[in-house]
């Protein structure tokens, strides 16, 4: 009977409870996203703000007003209308002003992605998300800075059609399957591994001789 290996265990029963602690992690991240789902919605209802000063989660899909001053570094991010068509979704970057930090504005759906709309900038309203984020993957694991925020118009600029008003459905909560699928792993890799020790330690039957 063959001995169990100590440093192969001691892997595998390492990789296992890794990813056990992953899987609880996963439903620690779950409640905290439930919970800041539940301030979105509530969010929503609430009264309208002034842009905050400073990049702040807390104020997500607030209905805001501020002064977009000198609208610039226009770029298109492909999108969908309020009526459900498909365009190319008209943002621009916004200066600070004494009260209100550097923002993005969403003025509208257009259809032409090559021409800027003509705007000098002034006072917006609508309601407070995520700018795109344009960065690496491995960029957006590291990085601590706070997202940009973005202010989504309730009134398009002339030429364009109305943004989709928001909606919840759009930010991700899959942190119980991900919780499942880390739970499911470390069974898998626990049961292969005792399949494996046990197979090893089975006695080898030699054949009988013949005579």
């Amino acid at each position: 009977m063959k001995r169990v290996p100590v440093v192969a265990t001691v892997l595998v029963l390492a990789a296992v409870a890794a990813m056990i602690a992953l899987g609880f992690w996963q439903l620690q991240r779950r409640q905290e996203k439930l919970a800041l789902l539940a301030l979105y919605a509530g969010n929503q209802h609430r009264p309208t703000i002034a842009m905050p000063a400073t990049p702040d989660d807390m104020v997500l899909f607030r209905h805001a007003v501020a002064t977009c001053r000198e609208p610039h570094g226009w770029h298109r991010d492909a999108g969908r209308a309020a009526n459900g068509s498909s365009g190319w979704r008209a943002i621009a970057q916004c200066f600070a002003t004494p009260a209100t930090a550097a923002f993005a504005v969403q003025v509208g759906i257009g259809s032409d992605p090559l021409h800027d709309p003509v705007w000098v900038g002034g006072t917006v309203s609508g309601y407070i998300t995520h700018a795109p984020q344009h960065r690496a993957l491995i960029e957006g694991l590291f990085s601590s800075a706070p997202d940009e925020l973005m202010l989504v118009t309730d009134t398009p600029l002339p030429g364009l059609r109305f943004n989709q008003p928001a909606s919840l459905d759009d930010i991700p909560n899959n942190h119980l399957a991900y919780a499942v699928q880390w739970f499911l792993f470390a069974a898998i890799a626990a049961t292969i591994y005792t399949i494996a020790l046990v197979r090893r330690r089975a006695p080898v039957v030699s054949p009988p001789v013949r005579g």
